[in-house]
């Protein structure tokens, strides 16, 4: 895995959203369409921001997976990421190849139609985050690292629960759904990259397990380690509990 650390929130976005764009268009040029899984959440605004602005991206040879969504909450609820991908990514490049995972009423025939879809063709590149629990997607701690089922149904922790309070989707605890579907740690790890982005200070325990930690389904995201092509995008704030080692080590790699 290699790291990059960036000044602030909004050049993380920047240098990711450009990394990103450079995949898009090498898949296109090469391949003749980019397939891509998309994360959500308030972490991932800045970049995908960038992204929707980069210069020749061919959108319309773009397909794109979502990585997970609550089981249960309307489209319309402010916290549904199918309402947040929308926003913030297909109306905004005009995309029309993608397969939103619509939890409402039939979870296992969705995660069916969807998974049937996704293992078609190999995954250009995976954009991901890192949860205040050190979570990949949906996988809390502690992950199943190995099912080669491409989606699950996954039980929500407390602290995953209490983190989407804290970032303003819901107003208190006792609202955030119970579960949701996750695509699962393995396929994550199937695609040709992942793009792993993740700022602020919140995220700075989760960061500092996940790197300097045991590879372990107790901290999910440390198995982004394992992926050769994998590059985790902090800022100085996210970064901020890493070892003097781990720094030295990045500035010795770059």
């Amino acid at each position: 895995m290699i790291l990059r650390i960036c000044e602030n929130k909004k050049s993380l976005g920047q240098a990711a959203a450009d990394h990103a764009a450079e995949v898009l268009r090498s898949a296109v040029r090469d391949r003749g369409l980019a397939r891509i899984v998309v994360a959500t959440g308030a972490s991932q605004l800045d970049f995908l921001n960038a992204l929707t602005k980069a210069a020749d991206i061919d959108w319309q040879r773009v397909e794109m997976f979502h990585l997970d969504e609550y089981i249960g909450l309307p489209l319309a609820h402010p916290a549904s990421f199918r309402k947040y991908l929308v926003e913030n990514l297909i109306r905004k490049t005009g995309l029309k190849r993608y397969h939103l995972l619509d939890a409402e009423s039939d979870p296992q025939k969705v995660i069916s139609l969807v998974g049937e879809a996704l293992k078609s063709a190999p995954i250009d590149v995976a954009f991901a985050g890192i949860g205040e629990n050190g979570h990949l997607a949906f996988n809390d701690p502690p992950a199943d690292f190995d099912t080669t089922d491409p989606y699950l149904i996954v039980d929500l922790d407390e602290a995953c629960r209490r983190q989407q309070v804290g970032e303003g989707w819901f107003a208190d605890i006792a609202e955030v759904p119970r579960q949701a579907i996750s695509m699962s740690v393995r396929q994550i790890l199937e695609a040709r990259e992942i793009i792993c982005v993740v700022p602020d200070a919140r995220k700075a325990n989760a960061v500092q397990g996940c790197i300097e930690g045991a590879i372990s389904p107790t901290a999910p995201a440390s198995i982004l380690r394992t992926h050769p092509t994998a590059t985790l995008y902090l800022d100085t704030d996210s970064a901020s509990l890493l070892s003097p080692k781990t720094l030295a080590a990045l500035a010795a790699n770059r």
